[in-house]
């Protein structure tokens, strides 16, 4: 391709988006419209975390429901997106000598599907998941996420799916209007300055910043695929927020453009 693919992350949030319409869902639809249509897409979600590194491996992944108690409609929604074995292979081949399975029970999971529903809603992109291995440091996740730079050359959109701010115990339920907690403000501003400046030391070492950041981020499963797309970023790239907000007081769903 003549030029790189962009990479995103996406604050997923509500399990509920990938069947209303709102601020959010309407933005990533829009998303989807401005992008260079994909190759194919490597999907990190915060909800595939676990203690090594697997990449699904199957021709046809199946749409997970890895959740309880929403509604049944919710239930019934399919992504059938196919898979793509020869991209597994390749992210397998780019991460060496890190050892990565191929995985056959796994599929595509609310972080993913809720997401590119909206993105990409025919569904005739293939898909492919890499795990996050919560035994690795955060610097370890980040060179994860350099090694599989040369995918954006290939024509693979690589998307990271959680949320920076993500605070269950916090969080406002049924009261989606709830203000943003000051903590939760000051910490995203902290983020999209460091983004902008291409600072990425302190995104990394997040743990050692304070109250804010440890509000912001009780467990680094949603924070984790952010690291895997700000390792992506180049010298010539912009960085943009294409979707913002904060929803119930302590879900960040900020969006985060590379490129």
């Amino acid at each position: 391709m003549s030029k790189s693919m962009p990479a995103i992350f996406f604050g997923h949030g509500n399990p509920l988006n990938a069947i209303q319409q709102n601020s959010y869902t309407r933005a990533w639809r829009d998303i989807g419209r401005s992008l260079p249509r994909p190759r194919a897409i490597l999907a990190i979600s915060a909800h595939w975390y676990l203690t090594n590194t697997l990449v699904t491996a199957m021709t046809e992944p199946p749409t997970i429901h890895d959740f309880g108690g929403f509604p049944p409609e919710l239930y019934s929604v399919q992504y059938p997106a196919p898979g793509n074995p020869e991209l597994a292979n390749r992210v397998r081949e780019l991460l060496k000598p890190i050892p990565v399975q191929p995985d056959y029970g796994w599929g595509l999971d609310h972080g993913t599907w809720s997401v590119l529903c909206h993105v990409f809603p025919d569904a005739d992109i293939p898909v492919v998941q890499l795990s996050i291995d919560e035994t690795k440091t955060t610097g370890e996740h980040y060179t994860v996420g350099k090694k599989l730079s040369a995918l954006r050359d290939e024509g693979v959109l690589i998307v990271g799916s959680g949320n920076l701010i993500h605070n269950l115990h916090a969080y406002a339920w049924g009261q989606h209007t709830r203000a943003p907690y000051e903590w939760a403000t000051r910490f995203e501003a902290f983020v999209k300055n460091n983004l902008m400046s291409g600072n990425h030391a302190p995104l990394i070492a997040y743990e050692g910043l304070g109250e804010d950041a440890l509000l912001s981020i009780p467990t680094p499963d949603h924070y984790l695929p952010l690291l895997y797309v700000v390792a992506l970023q180049r010298a010539a790239d912009q960085v943009t927020f294409p979707v913002q907000g904060i929803d119930g007081g302590s879900i960040s769903m900020l969006a985060v453009q590379i490129g």
